[in-house]
């Protein structure tokens, strides 16, 4: 028997026994009793198949972007129905490469610069607007809806100004939304659109998958998202010129395209001129942009491979759990308003977000308090006002960094009055149920 076949039989040995190992460990997880398990807002949902594929990783011990990860990009590409994918370490590093993107020089006149503005809302998560201020440009908040969560699309025109250079928004827990009304708007003034694609992998607007309809898409895959790799996230885009950017930016900046572990794709290696540098200087390190290293680890990878085979059936749970919900909750529908689609969407939702209606006998914090006391976990939405935050205390003392389109009235209700609890695919009937009980229980107090 030769080394490698040797290797190759121990392989196969130790892949077996991972599978049967993982299969005798999380069958000890146990059933859910209401009363006395928890009942998470989110959580991993993973069989053997990503414990298998994260030790066959390992074993290679290629650490950083490889086979996997190269297997990844090409899937969620092909899921999305999209030309160029990037794998990065995490969404909030997605939305931050999306972003840094549109600076570069290579962009000319469109290129965002200290100073110009971005609009966006303050209803969601930080590092959706984190990369805007980070970048020296200035957010513009719009108001939201509620029901749909999303940006009153009637206030655009009234956000618009000289210094416009983009749109940056998020699916608010995996409603799109109305993305026709802000493609038009950006398409009549010349702005770029990213699309925080983060909380709404699997949705769909108009029998397309959202995160296309933006000049760059972005997903995030920490564990309670759509599906998980632990850490991790992408960029994607149509855009072949911002897809060579985003490449070069993840990879420290670089301007050379060879993957790791392989030299002079190009075949010009030490034979080019760049820049005021020596004639022939290896291009392996020359650099074309002000970058990062914003790269998965392969083991990462190789579990983004086995749970992207799962994400249809993901996205189908997640609206069988938000319909189960609905229909269930409907009795309550006098007192909290109930979460909506946006016209045209269908949405792979990731949560199910209510807000306390004005007068009702019970307060949003009274309701938190008795799901959290039942064992059942919520959420609020994200930051609530963005600009209530701490980390927005010197600017608005200064009156400098940001702009307010009118007042934030429904992003305030909706930080003072709404919560959601969890549609994960992880949820059974009985933990869906128990959920059902707890609010009706609660409103009865």
């Amino acid at each position: 028997m030769t080394e490698s076949s040797r290797s190759d039989q121990i392989r196969q040995q130790i892949l077996a026994l991972t599978r049967e190992f993982q299969q005798a460990r999380f069958a000890e997880a146990g059933e859910f009793e209401a009363g006395i398990s928890k009942v998470p807002y989110a959580g991993r949902v993973f069989d053997e198949h990503e414990v298998v594929n994260l030790v066959d990783a390992s074993l290679d011990f290629w650490l950083t972007h490889g086979r996997y990860s190269r297997d990844f990009e090409r899937g969620l590409a092909g899921y999305l129905g999209i030309e160029h994918c990037l794998l990065v370490n995490s969404g909030s590093s997605a939305n931050l490469l999306a972003f840094a993107a549109l600076t570069s020089e290579r962009l000319g006149e469109r290129r965002i610069v200290p100073g110009d503005e971005v609009i966006t809302v303050a209803a969601g998560f930080p590092t959706t607007v984190a990369p805007i201020i980070q970048y020296g440009a200035v957010p513009v908040f719009v108001d939201v809806l509620l029901g749909t969560y999303n940006i009153d699309v009637d206030q655009l025109d009234a956000a618009l100004s000289a210094r416009s250079k983009a749109v940056m928004l998020a699916h608010t827990l995996g409603n799109p939304f109305d993305i026709a009304a802000v493609r038009a708007f950006c398409d009549a003034h010349g702005l770029w659109l990213i699309e925080d694609n983060c909380d709404a992998l699997g949705s769909e607007y108009r029998s397309r998958k959202t995160g296309t309809f933006g000049d760059i898409g972005t997903s995030s895959f920490y564990p309670p998202h759509h599906m998980t790799m632990g850490e991790g996230g992408a960029v994607y885009t149509d855009n072949a010129e911002l897809a060579a950017i985003m490449l070069s930016m993840r990879d420290w900046g670089r301007d050379c395209v060879c993957p790791s572990g392989r030299d002079n794709v190009c075949g010009k290696r030490f034979s080019q001129q760049f820049g005021t540098l020596p004639a022939g200087y290896d291009h392996k390190y020359v650099y074309s942009e002000f970058g990062f290293n914003l790269k998965a680890t392969e083991m990462q990878a190789a579990i983004g491979v086995a749970q992207l085979e799962k994400l249809p059936e993901f996205a189908a749970r997640r609206r069988e759990n938000f319909g189960y919900l609905r229909e269930a909750l409907r009795p309550l529908k006098d007192v909290l308003i109930m979460p909506e689609a946006t016209e045209g969407a269908d949405p792979s939702w990731f949560g199910f977000l209510m807000t306390v209606r004005e007068g009702s006998p019970v307060s949003r914090d009274e309701l938190v308090r008795a799901l959290e006391g039942a064992g059942i976990q919520t959420r609020m939405l994200f930051a609530g006002n963005m600009t209530r935050q701490p980390v927005f205390n010197g600017m608005r003392e200064r009156g400098e960094g940001y702009r307010v389109v009118g007042e934030l009235v429904k992003t305030d209700r909706i930080m003072n009055d709404a919560f959601w609890i969890g549609v994960y695919p992880g949820m059974t009937e009985e933990m869906l149920d128990y959920m059902v009980s707890a609010l009706l229980r609660a409103m009865e107090r």
